[in-house]
């Protein structure tokens, strides 16, 4: 699972060029002119990417793990596909590359620019967590729990350490409410603005 930030980098990346990359272009005025309420637009793109995502993450996570278990066998730290957990924590990256890509859609929709769209993923994804380390500790780690990659890694976490994961149903609903918030906030700049 080492590999799920840069993962999450270009997916959520995918995701912001998937929205943005119609306004850099102007090919967004065609796709308005076909549909004018705009928001089935919105939706249709976050039901699209992040079901994808999601399934194509899942496989990669399961194809990743199968390899190294070959590669592991025999060893203390070997585990296989039906130990306790093991296979939440594969969906569980799938869950959370998924959500990321819906990210990415909502970003690219909301900043209407790929260059800032990835760089405002990139500093909430990799740059953020490290920065709550500058915060008072209690504030720190309690903020820290909330931001949408330490959800997803205690969503992918087989044994919790420390204190800066929450619970995996925990960091589920943390990143179904991230996507949330982030899906209505596109969803009233697209009512609000023309294009």
């Amino acid at each position: 699972m080492a590999g799920t930030n840069l993962a999450a980098l270009a997916i959520g990346a995918l995701g912001v060029l998937m929205s943005a990359g119609e306004y850099s272009t102007g090919m967004v005025r065609s796709t308005f002119a076909a549909v004018p309420a705009r928001l089935p637009v919105l939706w249709a793109k976050g039901l699209v990417f992040g079901p994808v995502a999601f399934v194509l993450s899942t496989v990669g996570a399961v194809v990743s793990f199968l390899i190294g278990s070959g590669i592991l066998h025999g060893e203390k730290i070997a585990l296989s596909l039906g130990d306790a957990g093991v296979f939440r924590c594969l969906v569980g990256a799938g869950w959370y590359l998924g959500l990321v890509g819906v990210f990415g859609v909502a970003v690219g929709v909301l900043v209407r620019s790929s260059a800032g769209g990835i760089a405002i993923l990139a500093g909430v994804v990799l740059v953020l967590p490290g920065l709550t380390g500058l915060l008072p500790s209690s504030l720190g780690d309690t903020v820290s729990r909330f931001l949408p990659s330490n959800a997803g890694q205690s969503v992918m976490t087989l044994h919790a350490s420390g204190d800066t994961l929450v619970s995996p149903g925990a960091g589920v609903l943390t990143l179904v409410v991230w996507s949330m918030v982030l899906l209505a906030a596109a969803a009233c700049r697209l009512r609000s603005r023309d294009v």
